[in-house]
């Protein structure tokens, strides 16, 4: 987990030491992220600054501090993330006779970009990053996010200059920029519980989509409007689709668990401590399983536990602690100590966004520090394996109710949100234990007066809308101060947002 920060002066009318106090301002904003090692690479000739804050996790000699050049000093490169196929890639690259200075992941990068190209070289790589990468042969800079986004990467311009960054915060010290909320990004938070990319929170600010490659000429003045899509879901689902798997059931979930297994493996390289959270639940517990399955020693892994029986995980993270023989530890919360984090959160974040863990992922984070370096999770188990599941539903629902008259409709959803939220919960609550296991439904208000919304659809599509978002969408407005009211978006617009939904 490092940062970088970075900018291009179009005007190249920054001196050198302009151009470095600069960048390791925003650089030093990135601290927490990068305590061991803060570097920078001035090329004030074309007005290029690269800013670096190293967490070292592999090779934690000064062989592997940034910004680094490649060997033929073609290439610069500032980075973060982790490379977990970055031993066979410095195989390949030693055959070709590529020498190395360190044992970095970080220098295989560079010199995979330097034998094969950018682009080639990136589809390569197995991991998670987000890097800005110098050519400074021919004058371009390019910007490079993994596949699915899990590093983020901001860009933006104002007046001559080009900035990037990987958190926020750091765009936000640069001294030209006068930030101001998109009102348009801010309503689609409200709408869906989270800034949809490529937007931020800030107008002239947007996130690299995943799976892109983005090219700035440092010796034009205009930003280039088209980036290269080196992957995309959308393609690997299309593929396998006309590809189904051939083999058995039994076939499927033995390759499945080679394939996890492996995946678990690589991302314990590492020259520091390592650990992992555990919720107890389907997700953590596997990978806590095949982490322990992989050392020969306890690993060691944290939870956080709440006094309010419903929220509390600790249990059955102990007992899955205990059946594995790991190294366990907890942490329990107060509800007081909850709220004492709430007021810190925005200078976490960055950005607004309603996910409920994120205070006790800040509580884990902490615990986790004390002990260990890097921590392995379960998130990402529901996006991977289809357990969000209301593009199933909407069909269902749309079966059972969509012949329903308009007027039929308005009075169920009426019907429905006339009950509050607490109100249905309790009444849903106490009928379960009479009901099976597979009618239980947790948060039974807040999905009844979903149900409410989705009564009002007029259709199949905006019924699905309607079950990933807050409110009715068709009537919703936002707009700066003094401009004409106009719609946030039509469908189309939105259903292409939807597809770039972060995780």
């Amino acid at each position: 987990m490092c940062g970088l920060s970075d900018f291009i002066d179009f005007r190249k009318a920054s001196s050198h030491d302009a151009l470095h106090n600069t960048v390791r301002m925003m650089a030093d904003t990135l601290q927490h992220r990068g305590p061991d090692h803060g570097g920078t690479w001035i090329d004030a000739k074309t007005g290029v600054a690269l800013g670096h804050r190293r967490l070292s996790i592999i090779d934690l000699s000064p062989a592997g501090h940034q910004p680094m050049m490649s060997h033929d000093a073609v290439y610069v490169l500032v980075y973060n993330g982790e490379i977990y196929n970055f031993r066979e890639l410095r195989l390949q690259l030693e055959a070709r006779g590529t020498q190395f200075f360190g044992h970095s992941d970080t220098g295989v990068i560079l010199e995979a970009c330097s034998a094969w190209g950018v682009i080639d070289a990136v589809k390569r790589l197995n991991g998670m990053f987000a890097f800005a990468l110098r050519d400074r042969r021919e004058g371009i800079l390019y910007l490079v996010r993994d596949r699915m986004g899990e590093k983020p990467l901001y860009y933006g311009w104002t007046h001559d200059a080009f900035f990037f960054a990987f958190e926020l915060k750091a765009i936000l010290t640069y001294p030209a920029l006068k930030p101001q909320i998109d009102h348009k990004a801010l309503a689609l938070y409200l709408k869906l519980n989270y800034v949809s990319a490529p937007q931020s929170i800030y107008k002239g600010v947007v996130i690299l989509l995943p799976g892109t490659i983005l090219a700035i000429p440092s010796r034009k003045r205009a930003l280039p409007a088209s980036a290269h899509a080196y992957w995309t879901l959308k393609d690997i689902a299309e593929r396998r689709t006309a590809d189904l798997y051939a083999g058995s059931e039994a076939d499927a979930v033995t390759e499945f668990e080679v394939l996890l297994r492996n995946a678990v493996r690589l991302r314990m390289e590492s020259d520091v401590p390592l650990g992992a959270f555990l919720s107890g639940g389907l997700d953590s517990s596997i990978v806590a399983a095949l982490m322990q399955a992989e050392s020969t020693l306890p690993i060691k892994t944290f939870t956080v536990g709440y006094a309010e029986h419903g929220y509390n995980e600790a249990n059955n993270a102990r007992a899955v602690a205990r059946f594995l023989g790991i190294d366990h530890t907890e942490f329990h919360v107060t509800a007081d100590e909850a709220r004492s984090v709430i007021p810190g959160l925005p200078n976490l974040y960055d950005e607004p966004f309603s996910d409920v863990p994120q205070i006790p992922t800040l509580f884990i984070a902490r615990l986790a520090r004390r002990h260990v370096t890097v921590s392995l999770s379960g998130d990402g188990g529901d996006e991977l394996f289809g357990g969000y599941n209301r593009h199933i539903w909407a069909p269902r629902i749309w079966k059972n109710v969509g012949w329903l008259l308009s007027s039929l409709q308005q009075q169920v959803a009426r019907a429905l949100r006339w009950v509050s939220v607490g109100s249905w919960d309790r009444i849903i609550n106490s009928f379960e234990p009479l009901l099976p296991d597979r009618m239980r439904v947790a948060n039974a208000g807040e999905k009844m007066h979903k149900l409410a919304d989705v009564n009002t659809a007029a259709d199949q599509e905006a019924l699905y809308f309607a079950l990933v978002s807050n409110g009715a969408g068709d009537t919703l407005f936002a707009n700066d101060p003094g401009e004409n009211s106009v719609p946030l978006y039509d469908r189309k617009q939105w259903a292409s947002l939807l597809t770039l939904r972060r995780g």
